[in-house]
């Protein structure tokens, strides 16, 4: 039941261990704050490899009455509060592993009846004066123990999706553990045991079947994380305090790892990070735990406008989501909106809850795309990478009258998919343009803030391609003059306004007409003194 006769082997003890931990035990004071109210069902979704395990591990140790943890907590932040005492050690938990129990058992049929037959072993036997009858299920049973003992339960369950999200079309399997949770949470005899249940998995509550059962939880997710978004995974903060500590350099950690943007945290993905620090070596570890296979499908629906999206997204742009839609589960698509919206809560693309759009948050998971892009044999990609590749040499070479033919044709090609209205259109354009740049150099800044204005798109070299390959500082216009774009380039003082950046910047003036449908191109070489 997830007592631990000796925290010091405990499961949360193991992370405590490891050579980087990072103190995420402000999720207490939250759950604190939450126990024993009507606010007490909480059902927490993340991506793998963002730490879920090690959270309940945490909140088991810190709650089990079993458990001695008070020194484990000791150099943490939650020792700092005020109710740190007040509810530590003091219910019966629970902690179930859903996934563990149905690889275990060997068959999706077996895993609710298997759960309960070892919940109730552990119930007995801490239990042994307090009759049982046969049949009794864990429900039933923390009714029982709440009755005779007056103790309250918290429950944890990890994975707790993972039937819904991979037997959807075993119906029976379903019923069975849709019935299995709203014997524990729905009802008024709940509330009389339970002091908190603590839901964690990759999906949201799936909005049909589910939420009959599971409709009294508050729900965080990837979408919307509100207080836990910094305990989803690590913050910039403690990035930067990692990297000085284990002589990393910040600024590739960053561009290869950052990138998802919640409640005002720049969040990381935690595996990764502990990789590189440890390791010392940039790559993507998203592959070593969940591979590109699970988005390959996804990708491959032919929803109008998919592909345009996601080539967009590899350019650097972020696109428009409709999330409310999704069904919260893995197989019921109607649009490009719900696999977008999937793709966010499995960690393969960042969400911006203001504006409501879509991205691909960082060099790792871009180059998971990539790969499942090639695999799929995507020739639209393709395509695009060689003109792409064609334009950046014409830029590089300041041949304008190249840039603005290349720039033509990506459009016209492209026509079908983005309508070419206004300058927002054209940002999305040239994020396909630029497709290429993005081997050589970071992210593409758009809107940066520089000199006396807003640059439209900056191109910074990384660090191993900055002495063949000069800063791109590219300024765009609607229905006027290229020239006029450049003019705005040095009036506004954007280059000089480049402190970090010392090396060659090229200024490109980029310009659409909507009357004669055609681009112009000036480019000129600013050094800086």
């Amino acid at each position: 039941m997830g007592r631990f006769v000796n925290p010091n082997n405990s499961a949360f003890q193991r992370a405590l261990n490891s050579e980087i931990y990072v103190d995420k035990s402000g999720l207490l004071e939250f759950t604190n704050s939450i126990i024993n109210t009507e606010q007490s069902m909480v059902c927490h979704s993340r991506p793998r490899r963002f730490g879920k395990s090690i959270a309940v591990n945490m909140l088991a140790a810190y709650y089990s009455r079993g458990a001695s943890s008070e020194d484990m907590f000791a150099d943490l932040e939650i020792s700092k509060s005020s109710d740190f005492h007040k509810h530590l050690n003091k219910y019966d938990v629970i902690c179930i592993d859903v996934q563990w129990f149905w690889m275990n058992v060997g068959a999706s049929e077996k895993a609710v009846a298997f759960i309960n037959e070892q919940v109730m072993e552990d119930m007995r036997a801490e239990y042994p004066d307090i009759d049982f009858p046969e049949g009794t299920n864990i429900a039933r049973a923390m009714s029982i123990v709440n009755g005779a003992t007056g103790h309250k339960f918290v429950v944890i369950i990890d994975e707790w999706d993972v039937l819904i999200r991979d037997e959807l079309k075993k119906t029976a399997v379903q019923e069975e553990y849709i019935n299995f949770l709203r014997g524990m949470f729905k009802g008024t005899e709940p509330t009389k045991y339970l002091a908190m249940a603590y839901l964690t998995g990759i999906l949201p509550i799936k909005v049909e079947k589910t939420q009959s059962a599971l409709n009294n939880f508050d729900e965080y997710t990837m979408l919307s994380a509100g207080p836990l978004s910094k305990y989803i995974g690590f913050t910039d903060a403690e990035v930067r305090e990692l990297c000085e500590k284990y002589a990393v350099d910040y600024a590739s950690v960053r561009h290869w790892y950052d990138g998802y943007r919640m409640g005002g945290y720049e969040i990381y993905n935690p595996k990764a990070v502990v990789s590189v620090m440890l390791r010392k070596e940039f790559q993507s570890y998203w592959s070593q735990t969940s591979t590109y296979q699970a988005i390959t499908p996804l990708l491959n629906m032919d929803f109008d406008g998919l592909r345009a999206d996601v080539v967009e997204m590899l350019g650097g742009a972020s696109v428009p989501v409709n999330t409310k839609s999704f069904h919260n589960d893995m197989v019921t698509f109607n649009g490009k909106d719900d696999v977008l919206t999937l793709l966010i809560h499995l960690g393969y693309l960042g969400y911006n809850q203001v504006s409501q759009t879509a991205f691909i948050p960082n060099e790792e998971i871009r180059s998971e795309f990539l790969t499942a892009l090639e695999v799929s044999k995507w020739n639209e990609l393709a395509e695009f990478q060689r003109a792409s590749e064609e334009l950046l040499e014409a830029t590089l070479d300041m041949d304008a009258e190249a840039v603005a033919e290349g720039i033509e044709r990506i459009h016209m090609n492209y026509v079908s998919v983005i309508q070419y209205n206004n300058e927002n259109s054209l940002s999305s354009v040239l994020s396909l343009a630029y497709l290429s740049t993005m081997q050589y150099y970071f992210r593409p800044v758009r809107e940066m803030p520089l000199g006396r204005g807003f640059a439209d798109f900056i191109f910074l070299p990384k660090p191993q391609y900055a002495e063949d390959y000069p800063a791109l500082l590219v300024e765009l216009k609607w229905n006027q003059r290229a020239k006029t774009a450049l003019a705005q380039i040095k009036e506004k003082k954007y280059a000089e306004s480049l402190t970090d950046y010392t090396g060659e910047i090229l200024l490109v003036g980029i310009s659409y007409d909507k009357k004669t449908k055609q681009h112009e191109c000036v480019i000129e070489s600013f050094a800086k003194q």
